[in-house]
């Protein structure tokens, strides 16, 4: 057999056999690559979800630390009322 004949009939069966494998997660039709950007862009949205929480906890933990050195000093220093 032929190399351009073999390397004809591996292209014909990887385009087939993608276009099998998109028709069976049902991606397959004129509505596909839609489907596709708009499962794209949710994936980023997921993203950046999960950058801003992330980026939140670390802000509340550090307010909350900063928190709690501020309150030591101000009892250490007896601001809040005098005390024996």
């Amino acid at each position: 057999m032929p190399d351009a004949e073999f390397e004809a009939i591996l292209t014909r069966a990887a385009e087939e056999g993608a276009k099998r494998a998109l028709a069976d997660v049902g991606l397959d039709g004129e509505e596909a690559a839609l489907d596709i950007r708009d499962l794209r862009s949710l994936l980023d949205c997921i993203r950046l979800v999960r950058r801003t929480a992330m980026q939140t906890a670390v802000r509340m933990i550090t307010t909350g630390v900063m928190l709690a050195l501020l309150a030591g000093i101000a009892i250490k220093l007896k601001i809040f009322g005098g005390g024996p």
